[in-house]
């Protein structure tokens, strides 16, 4: 207990202490439960494992397999970002870089003004749904059919 640590530094993010690892790793954005997992078994760490009672050198690991999943042999189907629009190659996203590389791909869809980025730029729904009675908030309020006077 002298060496608990009730606040876990992973990937520049602040992980609570008292959670299990395989629940603290899922408040890090871009890790859903069944990706934390995979890295708990990889790093060899006990998913119920208090997150402050973790030794650095398990912290470390974490940190790289988290870094570098391609090294590790994490299953292609797992990574969030597979055959990367620019470079081809499949990528694990996390943090803040989601948003920026989200908000890139709008930009290059609005830009070459594919069906996807005209629906973007318009904010309409951009798979398909149909429009006659919701996304009410882009359009206004709901027009009903005027009765005879």
């Amino acid at each position: 207990m002298a060496n608990f640590k009730h606040i876990v530094r992973i990937v520049n993010t602040d992980l609570d202490g008292n959670k299990p690892i395989g629940h603290a790793l899922t408040k890090i954005k871009g890790i859903g439960p069944i990706f934390a997992n995979s890295i708990c078994l990889l790093g060899k760490v006990d998913w119920h494992a208090k997150t402050g009672n973790l030794d650095d050198s398990s912290v470390k690991k974490l940190n790289d397999i988290l870094k570098n999943p391609v090294k590790y042999n994490i299953p292609v189907f797992m990574f969030n970002r597979r055959k990367d629009y620019d470079s081809g190659e499949d990528k694990h996203i996390l943090t803040s870089d989601i948003d920026f590389i989200q908000g890139h791909d709008l930009r290059r869809m609005k830009k070459t003004k594919s069906y996807k980025g005209l629906r973007h730029q318009r904010g309409l729904p951009v798979r398909g749904q149909r429009t006659r009675s919701n996304f009410r908030r882009n359009k206004g309020k709901v027009q009903g059919v005027k009765r005879k006077s």
